[in-house]
Order: structure tokens, then sequence, then C-alpha cells
């Protein structure tokens, strides 16, 4: 049972957004305080991340703290603790039933929490309902609207549950939905109704977004004019939370990754650093002009294998590892040929990260 606490039946429609629409009246809603422990050293991880866009990338505007939640005798997220720094795409991913979207449901305030501390702004998402609503926007996993309303109806209606909205006809058509304002929420594609999923995540001028799930179903350009939207959603100054299960969508847009599985952070980095970190690095093929000792490459501090398929080397590591190789092996007089390099990517990284989570789950990969 999802429990809030509002002073105003209207307030639960403009919390709860799209998933819970059909749902829930303002009915029997209470509210009680979780126990929650000290708080413990919470990881500024922000502080070795690469590439953060924005002004303040290193302030952080969400802190989570040793957050537990349980349903029944499982366990929906436990002892998940990481930050989110203001002005970036923070990615959050896992399998299926791994704690993802409870984490983002705590975060908002739709959730109560088992224990744990979160932090928001400076704000407690339970004891400082109002402002947390006016300050995040949530689109949900399972949006939905009545299939009878106007775009630019369900903007407008949305409008009116904040006390400073964006201006719907600005923001409908930076979005690109000005087209489609008289159009029926059922007559909307899946690429439409996403668009107007961030809208309404948007309207009130929120200074964080959480997007879950955001391009599921989509057909591959709707997805990529959904990652254009993502970022132009950064660009206008909001930190994005994004969940999402695609490998490619999360490297194409996320500053940093956090691995939910099984309820437990796996491995918190950007993307480059957990393929890197997660043993994927880089790969090297070629045919050499002449033998050559594998001690040639081995010694290099790049190089962390090298291997034979027939006449062609195999070499693994990381760093400049292409032209570390290529010099190496021109000392020795020796010319590669044929050359063929790949780099691992985040997909490599979460199979490889899931499978150790599978084995050992003692702890977390953090940079």
């Amino acid at each position: 049972m999802v429990e809030y606490e509002v002073s105003e039946p209207i307030e639960v429609i403009a919390m709860i957004t799209l998933r819970d629409l059909r749902r829930h009246e303002p009915r029997g809603i209470t509210v009680r305080t979780p126990s929650t422990p000290g708080p413990a050293p919470v990881e500024e991880a922000g502080q070795q991340r690469t590439a953060v866009h924005g002004p303040s990338a290193t302030k952080p505007v969400v802190t989570v703290d040793r957050l537990r939640k349980a349903y029944g005798p499982g366990v929906g997220v436990m002892d998940v603790s990481f930050s989110v720094n203001e002005g970036e795409i923070f990615g959050i991913i896992g399998p299926n039933g791994a704690g993802k979207t409870t984490t983002v449901e705590c975060i908002s305030g739709m959730r109560i929490p088992d224990s744990g501390v979160i932090d928001v702004l400076g704000l407690d998402p339970q004891a400082d309902r109002a402002a947390i609503r006016e300050s995040v926007g949530v689109q949900l996993q399972e949006s939905a609207l009545p299939p009878m309303i106007k775009a630019g109806e369900a903007v407008e209606l949305f409008a009116s549950f904040y006390r400073q909205p964006a201006d719907p006809s600005e923001l409908m058509d930076a979005l690109g939905l000005a087209a489609k304002r008289n159009t029926r929420f059922m007559r909307l594609s899946g690429g439409l109704k996403q668009r107007l999923s961030i809208a309404l995540a948007l309207i009130g001028n929120p200074q964080i977004a959480i997007l879950d799930e955001l391009t599921t179903g989509l057909d591959p350009q709707a997805r990529r004019d959904t990652w254009e939207l993502i970022e132009h959603v950064r660009d206008r100054g909001v930190t994005v939370i994004l969940v999402t299960h695609f490998m490619d969508e999360a490297e194409r847009l996320c500053d940093r990754v956090m691995l939910i599985d099984r309820g437990k952070v796996a491995a918190l980095d950007t993307p480059a650093g957990l393929a890197e970190r997660a043993g994927g690095g880089s790969h090297l093929q070629f045919v050499p002009s002449a033998p050559f000792a594998d001690q040639v490459l081995t010694v290099l501090p790049e190089v962390a294998e090298v291997g034979h398929d027939g006449q062609r080397i195999r070499v693994t590591g990381a760093g400049d590892l292409v032209s570390a190789v290529i010099r190496a092996l021109g000392a020795a007089g020796v010319e590669a040929r044929d050359i063929q390099v790949e780099s691992a990517t985040l997909d490599d990284a979460y199979v490889r990260l899931i499978h150790h989570a599978g084995h050992d789950h003692q702890g977390a990969l953090r940079p």
C-alpha cells in the first residue's frame, strides 16, 4: 500500500502523476514516520566522475544513505547509498525486480522507506512533501492518462497543481508537442506519449526530473528522438535521474551509472569507468609482419593479456593501448597489419558485473 501525507485531495493527483492517475482516489491516506538510523558517511562519488555538464557539477542535489525497503518477506532495496550531482544525468540500471523503481519512488516521496536517510535539495521527501512536489518532477514506469484527454488539456491540468508552473504553451513548443495540443491521448504515438510524459514531469519547473523506463516499447527512431529530448531537458538546467534497461541508452546519455542488483548497489561509475573496471578494457587484434616474443608487449603497463588465434595476435588492455602496442612493435622491427580495435561497452560490463554479483555480493565496485 502506498501511503501519502496530504492536506488536500488534489495534491494526491499531482504527486501520483501519471502512473496512478487511474488507480488512486483520495481516501484513507495516512502517513507513518519510518525509523531511521543515524546517518553514515555517504560517498561523494560525484567528485570522482570524469564528465558532467553544468556549472555546479560537484554539488550533490540528492544523497541516499543506507536506504532499505522490504515487501513482505522480500527485500526491495537493502543498504543502498549514493549521491546525484547537480546538472548531471544519473543512470540507474539493473535486472527486473532489482529495486530501481523502489529507489526512485522513495526519492520522490511516493514510497515510504523502512529505514535510511534521503536528502533531496536539503529536504526530507516525507517531512517536506509539499516542497518536494514543487522541486521534483516524476515520469513513472506505467504512465497512463484518460484516453480522451487532449495533450494540451493534460499539460494545463498538471500546471494547475503548482504555484509557479512553466508556461504550458512554451513547454509544449519546446518539446515538439505544439502541433498535438488538440490530439487526444489515445491518438498519440508511443514517442509522443513519452514526450507528453516528460512535459508533465517538467511543467512544475522542477530542479530534478525522475524518468523511469522512458523508452521501453519505442521504435529505434523514437528512442533516439527521446534521447535528444532528455539531453535538451538537462540543457534546461534540470538534473535528470534516468532508470533504464537499455545499456546503449545509459552509455549515450548518462554521466554516471549505478548498477543495482538484488536490492544492492553492485557498481557506480561513469559508463566508460564501469566498462574498464569490470575487466572489459580495450581489445586489439592484428597480424604481425614477423614473429616476436610475447614479452615485447606483456611488459607494457597498458597490456593486461596477450593471446594467439592462429596468425592473429589478441591483446587486451586499457589506456592508450593501440599506440603503446604499435610503438613497442616498431621498436622490435615488427609491423602490425590488419588491425582491429574494439572497446568494451557498458553492455559488456553489465553482463560481467551481474555474473559477478550472482556469486559474490559482498562489495560494490565504486570509483
